[in-house]
């Protein structure tokens, strides 16, 4: 399902292991060897298929294999060392904030380190506050909240953000500063980051650092035009630029996407659809571009424009003509100068030119002398002769052959 694979995509994008729960076993004509071989175009492999992706199934419905499930959870936790120490002041994320009528600021915490109680001074972002009350997930008043334990915090001043950190602090005076301090930074950073998630600051971006990646989040209104549309995106890519394609679902675009996008430094791009108000302020926020299109052919040729942008331009090189050093002559105040006759072609004046001696190229550099007779001429065509000086190059030979041709810098598209 979309949400499964959005689900996939979070948990790649922050590097997590992952242990797959197939559900509703019990239900008839369930597939498990389907949803096994489905999980391979998602690139995971599981257990049972010779991978290292732990999978358990499971039916909520009749409670079975929910105790493997816990176990595997368990054993994932161990093998990673994933320990908290529970006698220490409570540190954690918030999960969700809401204000509600009658209970006001709401944050739903997770506790990652210590044990939160009652009673405790908490930061949050730019909120702070004392504890209050602490409401579990069964909806019961609890005292405290040990590590990995979730709870509804009341007490706090202001909604705190989902994904801030909160920390419990000695005294109300640092709760103060520390929020003052977080407040004026948040100014600041709105301030200057603009639409750092824009395609054209990206562009800069891949170019500073030497990356020929596109990172894009694609949503679109029906599943074959995201399908259509992602096919035709890996097409465009070549070895030196292609587009990176995190996650690609159908429906509107959520909070969610605009999480997934920032994490990654995306631009999201939707077919059809749009941004609900969370998500618009979320990318408003987060300096998250969001770009919407009606017609496919839009939408990948303003994404196939950009990345030509990353290609190098090609070095083509346009003959013009040969000349023959027939004497060279030193001149005071301007150095050696080549008397020559042009055998094919032309000469010109501000061209490039190389210095030929028994077939080996001895230097290449522009003219900075063409003459004929006493004047200064703007070409040479063959059969006539010269006087040619190079700009901070003087061991010119009798028999040296000065090739003269054009250098032009060609742009590349995909």
């Amino acid at each position: 399902m979309p949400q499964t694979v959005e689900a996939i995509n979070h948990a790649k994008a922050a590097q997590v292991p992952l242990i797959v729960a197939i559900n509703k076993i019990d239900k008839q004509g369930a597939d498990l060897k389907r949803v096994r071989t489905e999980l391979l175009s998602q690139e995971i492999v599981v257990e049972s298929l010779g991978g290292d992706t732990l999978e358990i199934e499971v039916s909520a419905l009749k409670k079975i294999g929910l105790d493997k499930l816990l176990e595997a959870i368990a054993l994932q936790a161990e093998v990673l060392e994933l320990t908290a120490n529970p006698n220490r002041d409570a540190e954690g994320v918030i999960v969700e904030a809401k204000l509600e009528r009658g209970r006001g600021p709401v944050g739903t915490a997770l506790v990652q380190r210590g044990t939160l109680k009652l009673g405790d001074l908490v930061v949050a972002g730019s909120a702070y506050g004392r504890v209050r009350a602490l409401i579990n997930d069964l909806g019961e008043q609890v005292k405290e909240a040990g590590p990995s334990v979730p709870v509804e915090v009341l007490g706090f001043d202001s909604a705190p953000e989902a994904g801030d950190q909160f920390a419990v602090v000695e005294n109300e005076a640092r709760a103060r500063e520390i929020t003052d301090y977080r407040m004026r930074e948040r100014r600041k950073r709105l301030a200057v980051a603009g639409q750092r998630g824009s395609l054209e600051q990206m562009m800069s971006n891949l170019k500073t650092a030497g990356t020929k990646e596109f990172t894009l989040l694609i949503k679109g209104d029906v599943q074959g035009s995201v399908e259509a549309i992602v096919g035709s995106l890996d097409k465009m890519g070549t070895e030196e630029v292609r587009a990176r394609i995190i996650h690609a679902g159908v429906g509107g675009i959520t909070e969610s996407d605009v999480a997934l996008a920032a994490a990654s430094g995306a631009v999201v791009l939707g077919f059809n659809v749009r941004a609900n108000a969370q998500a618009r302020d979320a990318a408003e926020r987060d300096g998250v571009e969001i770009r919407y299109y009606a017609v496919i052919y839009d939408l990948v040729d303003e994404v196939k424009q950009a990345m030509s942008g990353l290609l190098a331009p090609t070095r083509r090189e346009t003959f013009l003509g040969n000349a023959e050093i027939l004497e060279v002559f030193t001149i005071s105040k301007v150095g050696k100068v080549a008397g020559c006759r042009v055998t094919d072609g032309k000469v010109e004046r501000g061209a490039q030119v190389r210095l030929i001696r028994d077939n080996v190229v001895i230097h290449e550099g522009k003219l900075s002398t063409l003459k004929r007779f006493k004047d200064e001429v703007r070409e040479v065509v063959a059969g006539q002769e010269c006087g040619m000086a190079f700009e901070g190059y003087q061991d010119m030979r009798q028999g040296d052959v000065i090739e003269c041709f054009e250098v032009e810098h060609v742009q590349r598209t995909l």
